[in-house]
């Protein structure tokens, strides 16, 4: 062999005309993992098995041409001319690296392909959640969507079951095959699926390859082995800190579920429990009756049972996302005295005083999700009054219907020490827009209603304003801080008739 082919950059074996190995570079034998003692033997020894066995074929024909194939036993795809002369010289070269670029480029293609068809998908569940107005309906929805696509084999909804921690499968749709028989026969074992363990974590979970996971009971994965199922992704139904269900995607493909996938579907779970949470409150704005729950909460783990020595009355509760605020009115200590115990309960993120008195006054208290209230709340119920003492705490609740009754007393008792102290269903009180104006001609005086009417005509509430205060006041003939002392009295009269419906608390302060 020439010395500048044996000290080549790129592999040369040279061979005899009947396929015989005369030499090969150093780099043709780090290339096929040879020593240099080849010489003598066959081409199609030297070089390892192949699908199409392309080398020696194109030696034995004495065609000048460049093949390129896969070697399994080198895993390395190789690149191979032959050129024909006084010998046979072949030209090796590893070119492994470009096919993993193209194959990555491709995979990368088809990754962006997906998550167009997978963004898509979402849009159009979405869309369909907000119009949802049952949770059967949203878990049918979200069953269909997902389960009656060319992308994924099967979904199904579950949900916690009344009274203990099992989960009660709802929808389903798709080819569900023996794996979801096998999934619903689990439901009621002592061995947890991975969907009870992302309603338990309220984080979605994958499982990919499903045959290998020893978190999957076997049963679920011999069945999915058989159905050719090989990936799972379990995505919760939260809302805050309300876990409302499970949604389980089933598919074919071994890595079928990547993590961009993960926080996609997350957001479809974080929408179907807002869709839920909405279902509820939209159910007790609707429904004629209401049942009305009366709970004790006797239980130092609560922000609110655990007061002190104060006695106070919840005034108002507004819900954020997430957390809440509370606004209590304190007698017997100082709101300061109150608030800085308050403080360090683990369950308040801050307080702020809003009136501070020796013998009373009021605060707002910003409690967590994870608080009594934050699960009230959560779970479409509506707080009517709240009355705390030393001993603990008591509420009266509203809530739409006997099944929501029965999740939210599992719900709270569950992790606080609570009681059903009273529960009767009533009347939902309808108040007319009439009745509204004849209790407002009520409450207001004259000169608040003149100034009201004045300033709202005068467009003093829009934003930006037309009219400023001093330009009210001077049409009324009177200064500008009698305005807005009318304004905010009757202002307050207003919205105390829309907040405090309660005619014996509508005065306190």
């Amino acid at each position: 062999m020439d010395g500048r082919l044996a000290r080549a950059p790129i592999g040369v074996l040279e061979l005899a005309h009947d396929g015989t190995v005369r030499e090969i570079n150093d780099r043709a034998a780090a290339v096929l993992e040879l020593d240099s003692t080849v010489a003598g033997r066959s081409v199609g020894s030297v070089f390892p098995d192949s699908v199409d066995a392309s080398v020696p074929r194109a030696v034995a024909d004495l065609e000048e041409r460049t093949v390129e194939e896969y070697y399994p036993a080198l895993g390395r795809w190789l690149e191979v001319s032959l050129v024909d002369g006084e010998s046979v010289l072949l030209y090796i070269e590893d070119v492994s690296e470009r096919h993993d670029q193209t194959r990555q480029i491709e995979r990368l293609r088809n990754d962006l392909d997906r998550l167009t068809v997978i963004d898509g998908l979402i849009s159009e569940i979405l869309g369909e959640l907000v119009d949802a107005s049952t949770r059967a309906e949203i878990a049918e929805t979200i069953c269909r969507r997902l389960g009656e696509t060319d992308i994924y084999d099967f979904a199904w909804v579950g949900e916690r079951e009344l009274g203990d921690d099992g989960i009660v499968a709802r929808a389903a749709a798709g080819a569900t095959g023996r794996t979801f028989e096998r999934i619903e026969a689990a439901l009621t074992a002592d061995d947890p699926i991975p969907e009870a363990r992302a309603i338990e974590t309220g984080e979605p979970t994958i499982v990919q390859p499903l045959g290998d996971a020893a978190a999957v009971p076997e049963a679920i994965r011999r069945a999915a082995f058989a159905d050719g199922l090989q990936s799972l992704l379990a995505v919760p139904l939260v809302h805050g800190a309300s876990v409302y269900g499970v949604v389980g995607l089933y598919a074919a493909d071994r890595d079928a579920f990547s993590e961009r996938e993960r926080a996609s579907f997350e957001t479809v779970g974080e929408m179907a429990g807002f869709a839920v949470n909405a279902t509820r409150h939209r159910n007790l704005l609707l429904s004629d009756t209401v049942v009305e729950l009366r709970l004790g909460i006797d239980d130092p783990a609560d922000p609110l049972a655990a007061a002190g020595d104060a006695t106070a009355s919840i005034e108002g509760v507004v819900s954020q996302s997430p957390g809440l605020l509370c606004y209590l009115a304190v007698e017997g200590v100082s709101a300061s005295t109150t608030g800085d115990r308050l403080s360090t309960h683990e369950g308040t993120e801050a307080v702020r005083i809003i009136d501070d008195r020796s013998g009373g006054g009021s605060l707002e208290v910003e409690l967590d999700d994870g608080t009594v209230l934050g699960r009230l709340l959560d779970r479409g119920a509506t707080i009517k009054t709240g009355d705390i003492d030393p001993t603990g705490a008591e509420l009266v609740v509203d809530v739409p219907t006997e099944g929501d009754v029965r999740r939210l007393v599992d719900a709270v008792t569950r992790e606080y020490d609570a009681s059903v102290l009273a529960k009767r269903e009533r009347d939902r009180d309808a108040t007319t827009t009439r009745e509204l104006r004849e209790a407002l001609d009520d409450r207001l005086t004259d000169r608040q209603r003149t100034a009201l009417k004045t300033a709202f005509l005068a467009e003093y509430f829009q934003s930006p304003r037309e009219s400023t205060a001093e330009e009210v006041a001077q049409a009324l003939d009177i200064t500008g801080p009698t305005l807005l002392y009318h304004l905010r009295a009757a202002q307050r009269k207003l919205l105390t008739e829309v907040f405090e419906p309660d005619a014996d608390r509508n005065d306190r302060r």
